[in-house]
């Protein structure tokens, strides 16, 4: 890894770091895998704090069905974008999980205002520069089948956070399976 690169990463990091630090505690969305990998019980940040809800709106007639102005937050806590899930060591997306990205990539036509961030996990298994490597290649996988789905790249951001922050923190397959995703987070709206 080049200098520079390392310290765009380290600018990146500490900027997301800084951004979540001032955070409420309401916790994320679980988002529901396939049935070759059982639902996480709930979103559990490391440092026991999620993000606080931003100003940034979505159009009543786009997105909320009671006609009420609806917020980041609220669109990642009732889960429209489903997360994908990878097998041990890789980051193809699996026959599987390609329903999932067919449907988030059909919510995300529809409501074309939304961008996101794609995070890219991964179990506890591996060293920490490894699994960060493998976290953005799953992410970035993810985001080349949106691409080919018709989502436009400049909506969607890639973000890596390897095995540092997992859905759950069992130590067992069941587990780590719940761990090893592409998580789907809107980060703005029009």
């Amino acid at each position: 890894m080049t200098r520079p690169f390392r310290l765009a990463f380290a600018f990146f990091a500490v900027v997301v770091l800084a951004a979540s630090l001032g955070c409420s505690s309401k916790p994320k969305a679980s988002h529901a895998p396939s049935a070759s990998s059982p639902e996480p019980s709930s979103w559990r940040d490391p440092l026991g704090e999620t993000p606080e809800p931003t100003d940034i709106t979505v159009s009543p007639d786009t997105i909320g069905p009671d006609g009420a102005t609806v917020g980041v937050e609220e669109l990642n806590r009732r889960g429209y974008l489903k997360d994908v899930f990878f097998d041990l060591d890789r980051a193809e997306v699996r026959s599987d999980q390609r329903e999932a990205l067919e449907q988030n990539a059909g919510w995300l036509r529809k409501h074309a205002e939304v961008r996101i961030v794609i995070e890219g996990h991964c179990d506890e298994r591996g060293t920490a520069q490894y699994n960060m490597a493998l976290g953005e290649r799953r992410a970035q996988t993810v985001t080349d089948y949106l691409v080919a789905l018709g989502i436009q790249p400049s909506r969607v951001q890639v973000m890596s956070y390897g095995k540092e922050r997992p859905f759950t923190r069992g130590h067992d397959d069941q587990a780590w399976a719940q761990n090893r995703r592409g998580h789907f987070v809107v980060s703005a709206a029009r």
